[in-house]
């Protein structure tokens, strides 16, 4: 006698918008086994009618159509639509992964959670960045932070023209940083240029946190080296993240002593380095399965609903900061 296993509905799931970073969610979810691509979504008609060709499933052109269809949805559209197309679905019971920044003003992204705690479903914010496995490993090392330095930096990209470099670069950091610093922001200065385009292209940020951490975080589309670095300074240890190759060095003072040679004075020193080794995996692919574990197996999301607010929060005051600079250099 045997008993047959019952067979467990896949997810289904959707794509709104498959322009470069829908297109990664297109390729994610095609492959998950638990998940059927029932749909992907885009204006261009051409365009979606291709992709669907290469995944097998089917293109349309109105997100309405996916309605009523899916289970989950990625919302990988224009900034300026998130909260439309997002409160949408949220409206009908489907689990939502929006592309970061959650919407463009915090007002909305309010709405928006408390639409997905209405409809008892799960609204996540797409900073891909907190799944990295470098920057899960140093969850684990970073305790009680003195500085921190964040560098993300690269050339001119026209795709982005009219978002800033705060909501295309360096928001990634702005959440890194945030999540990591067990403590509120005391007090942001904040500055930046426009190079390329009619917002800011570079910009520097200070934050004060009332546990007495600082960190300062540049962003720049106008450097010509791509750059992707955090550093974390401790009172035994100075940590270097990599984002590039995803490579965490912990360096600890071993010795150091002064020596006066031929009328000059030199000063060596000697460090431990230890390097740490990370786990290298998707991190979107890890993003999604984290949605899926949620919406279908209860588990605790990563970062909460407060969390991700203020993370914006923080974010739009920034900008707020640099625009009005930009709007009166010199004053």
């Amino acid at each position: 006698m045997y008993f047959r296993r019952k067979k467990t509905r896949p997810v289904r799931a959707g794509v709104v918008g498959v322009g470069q970073m829908g297109r990664y969610h297109v390729g994610v979810l095609a492959e998950i086994p638990q998940v059927e691509l029932v749909g992907i979504v885009d204006i261009d008609a051409k365009q979606i009618r291709s992709l669907a060709e290469t995944y097998n499933t089917t293109g349309l052109t109105d997100y309405r159509d996916l309605l009523g269809e899916v289970d989950v949805v990625s919302v990988a559209v224009p900034t300026a639509l998130h909260f439309e197309v997002a409160r949408e679905f949220l409206d009908a019971g489907v689990h939502v992964l929006i592309e970061k920044p959650i919407a463009p003003t915090l007002a909305e992204a309010e709405e928006l959670f408390d639409l997905a705690d209405q409809r008892g479903v799960m609204l996540h914010v797409g900073h891909v960045e907190r799944f990295n496995g470098a920057v899960q490993e140093l969850k684990n090392i970073v305790r009680d932070p003195i500085l921190i330095e964040c560098r993300r930096m690269g050339p001119f990209q026209s795709r982005v023209k009219d978002d800033g470099v705060v909501l295309d670069l360096m928001i990634h950091d702005l959440d890194i940083v945030l999540n990591l610093v067990s403590s509120r922001a005391h007090r942001i200065s904040a500055v930046g240029a426009a190079v390329s385009s009619e917002v800011e292209d570079v910009a520097n940020v200070q934050i004060w946190f009332a546990n007495g951490c600082l960190a300062t975080i540049t962003a720049s589309r106008a450097t010509q080296e791509k750059i992707r670095t955090l550093a974390v300074t401790q009172r035994e240890e100075y940590v270097l993240l990599n984002y590039t190759d995803q490579d965490i060095r912990i360096y600890r003072q071993g010795s150091s002593e002064h020596r006066l040679g031929r009328g000059e004075l030199r000063y060596k020193q000697e460090a431990l380095i230890e390097r740490i080794f990370v786990h290298k995996d998707n991190p979107l692919k890890l993003e999604i399965k984290h949605l899926l574990d949620c919406a279908t197996h209860q588990a605790t999301r990563m970062v909460s609903a407060e969390d991700e607010l203020y993370s914006l929060q923080v974010t739009l005051e920034i900008i707020e900061m640099i625009r009005k600079d930009l709007a009166h250099p010199g004053r």
